[in-house]
């Protein structure tokens, strides 16, 4: 006869493996997707554009086993606030893949048009990125609050890495309307960065809901860009 506790426990340990599947294969894509764009090797960016399928499906696959796992064993307390964690952070691990896919289409749309300058602040965004979401996934499967907690303070430097590449681009285009094209296709690339620095802070906010019980946004804002522009 199986222990209900433990069948909980590797069914929970099922659907960690599933998250940090996933987490590895959105790292993965954020890595290929800023390569093919600073090589300009478009069939690269095909590449993470048709991967972004396998994320989309163990998602799903995520998901369904979140909706079982409540099924059969009714978790409580901790437990239950894990796998409704788990559930939601599936989510913005999808969204960061199509984000990373983002990225690969821009390098397809810019056919031939050459860079409008070499990448120097981009990858740093992505390295940024990549980090976080290791970091946050490792403090989900430790459920560990405090390991969770400081990883906010570096969707901060994602922002200010942002603005900074926003204004650069801007200046670029405003001296020379020509490079309007060119310069749009980095600023996109550099605005799907900054959204998965936001979805990383959607997976700390959830696991200190799953570690405390409490819900509540760790960084609000609007687009750090934009204001800063106008102010």
């Amino acid at each position: 006869m199986n222990n209900p506790r433990s069948t909980l426990d590797r069914e929970l340990s099922e659907i960690n493996e599933g998250l940090l599947r996933i987490g590895s294969l959105v790292d993965t894509a954020i890595d290929r997707s800023i390569h093919a764009l600073a090589h300009r090797d478009a069939a690269l960016a095909r590449q993470v554009d048709a991967d972004d399928a396998k994320v989309n499906a163990l998602r799903f696959q995520v998901e369904e086993a979140c909706l079982a796992l409540i099924a059969r064993q009714q978790p409580t307390a901790s437990d239950l606030r894990a796998v409704l964690a788990a559930f939601s952070i599936v989510t913005d691990l999808e969204r960061m893949g199509d984000h990373a896919a983002g990225i690969a289409r821009t390098v397809l749309h810019m056919g031939d048009q050459p860079l409008l300058k070499p990448l120097i602040d981009l990858p740093r965004m992505a390295e940024t990125c990549r980090e976080m979401l290791r970091q946050s996934l490792q403090a989900y499967v430790e459920r560990n609050a405090e390991r969770a907690r400081p990883i906010v303070a570096q969707d901060d430097v994602v922002d200010a890495l942002y603005t900074q590449i926003f204004r650069e681009i801007l200046s670029f285009m405003v001296e020379d309307p020509q490079t309007t094209s060119r310069g749009l296709y980095l600023i996109f690339a550099a605005h799907n960065l900054e959204r998965i620095g936001d979805r990383v802070t959607n997976i700390v906010e959830r696991i200190l809901f799953m570690t405390s019980g409490e819900m509540r946004e760790l960084n609000p804002k609007v687009s750090k860009a934009m204001t800063d522009l106008i102010e």
